[in-house]
């Protein structure tokens, strides 16, 4: 959703499959008790703390930005989530995770994240886990979040994605991977390549990293 002006309280929202499902029910399931808020518009290199005219202007290209409106498309908004962080931090939350991932045909690998800066220590895993986020879903033969288990995680880990419908979501402490067996996936190519984007759900940190998968079987 997005605030279509700063000046009234409006906002523009899309509901997900899920919230539209809930809502035509009409029996009260459809209640709204999260959210979260991002700044994927702002490009804070507008700031400018030398404008002629004195501090009250120093934000004033920013304010000027035009706000992105709501569409449903979860890889491509609300990348940069507004989190809160504790009074004092210094450093900002970090994932550490590989910074590539490369599998044969049919290999199996665990991804498992360590949040960076966090929380006053050095590593943490955070205890709402992690989202993951793979852009073709069907260079996978396994992509399972695994260590959370909420009504939220157990619908989007179960969940089966078919035809054109090739980005895939999970949630956990630990993702399963295993590369595609599928050779006809393959063409005459000897690699598939996606991106898997992690963030933290309670830090926000975020982090894409490529995958590769190489062809073993003629």
């Amino acid at each position: 959703m997005g605030y279509l002006n700063n000046q009234v309280v409006t906002i523009d929202a899309i509901l997900t499959t899920k919230g539209r499902e809930l809502l035509a029910q009409n029996n009260g399931s459809f209640r709204i008790t999260q959210f979260a808020l991002s700044d994927d518009e702002i490009d804070y290199t507008l700031y400018n703390p030398n404008h002629p005219s004195g501090s009250a202007y120093y934000g004033q290209a920013i304010e000027g930005l035009p706000l992105l409106e709501a569409f449903p498309e979860e890889t491509q908004i609300m990348k940069y989530k507004l989190a809160t962080l504790p009074r004092g931090t210094s450093k900002m939350p970090v994932l550490g995770v590989p910074s590539i991932i490369d599998l044969k045909q049919g290999e199996s690998r665990a991804v498992t994240p360590q949040t960076l800066n966090y929380l006053g220590n050095t590593t943490v895993y955070e205890s709402s886990g992690y989202n993951f986020t793979i852009s073709d879903v069907r260079t996978m033969s396994t992509f399972e979040g695994t260590g959370i288990t909420t009504a939220t995680s157990t619908d989007l880990n179960t969940t089966q994605t078919l035809g054109t419908n090739v980005s895939k979501t999970v949630i956990g402490t630990q993702l399963n991977l295993r590369g595609t067996t599928v050779n006809t996936l393959f063409g005459s190519n000897q690699n598939l390549t996606a991106t898997l984007v992690i963030t933290g759900r309670d830090s926000g940190a975020r982090v894409t990293v490529p995958i590769t998968i190489t062809r073993t079987n003629s």
